[in-house]
């Protein structure tokens, strides 16, 4: 599946719209995270264990979305937009939402 953040594929027109796609993913930080990586933010400015956490949430996120693309019959998506957020009670979860155009070309 060829996926792009750009509306269009170069030398590869659109021959099919399916429509708009979307799909999330959301993972829930524990205490133990947190903790370390408030320390690692203090000690480097930088936490590898927030950052292994969203790309592991990014990687589900974009998984999902390209099932949804194939459920419709698609081959590509376009114009794909990730957004981060924190949800749940006191913002304790970190959800990443992607969307995109699938595509037949």
């Amino acid at each position: 599946m060829l996926v792009t953040t750009t509306p269009f594929i170069e030398g590869r027109p659109v021959r099919e719209y399916k429509g708009a796609i979307y799909a999330q993913s959301i993972l829930g930080a524990t205490a133990t995270a947190d903790l370390w990586g408030a320390i690692r933010d203090f000690m480097r400015g930088q936490s590898r264990t927030y950052e292994s956490a969203l790309a592991k949430c990014r990687i589900e996120a974009m998984k999902g979305l390209e099932a949804e693309a194939a459920k419709v019959g698609a081959n590509a998506i376009i114009g794909v937009d990730l957004d981060y957020n924190t949800v749940g009670p006191q913002a304790t979860m970190l959800m990443v939402s992607v969307s995109g155009t699938a595509v037949v070309i």
